[in-house]
């Protein structure tokens, strides 16, 4: 997740550009969970995935025992529900200005999709 250097709030994805033809898309474009994870956790996931789920491997490569290791996963996987918990409240929040007609249901089918998939 980068944060604002001024601020220190989240920044967010207001444009993408194709790297061979130049064709740039703006507006806001929403991140997926594990996008939005900061970076040391995302390295820590990251490296769980390459080892094939081996905590054990991976307590190794950082050098720390299992047990510490274990206490890192278990915190990653507290801010992962939070996450998921914060997410549920937004997509609650959209389908409820759909039911109120004050947003398009493509709109919000649009965001929720971001959201759980990244864009």
């Amino acid at each position: 997740m980068a944060l604002c250097k001024h601020c220190d709030h989240q920044l967010s994805i207001t444009q993408w550009t194709c790297t061979v033809c130049g064709v740039q898309l703006q507006g806001t474009f929403g991140q997926s969970r594990l996008g939005r994870l900061p970076g040391e956790w995302q390295d820590l996931a990251e490296q769980i995935l390459l080892a094939g789920g081996n905590l054990k491997e991976v307590a190794e490569m950082q050098s720390i025992s299992y047990p510490t290791l274990r206490k890192r996963v278990d915190s990653l996987i507290d801010v992962l529900k939070h996450l998921r918990q914060s997410d549920q409240q937004e997509i609650e929040g959209l389908l409820t200005e759909v039911e109120s007609g004050r947003m398009r249901p493509e709109e919000a089918s649009r965001r929720i999709s971001e959201m759980n998939h990244g864009s």
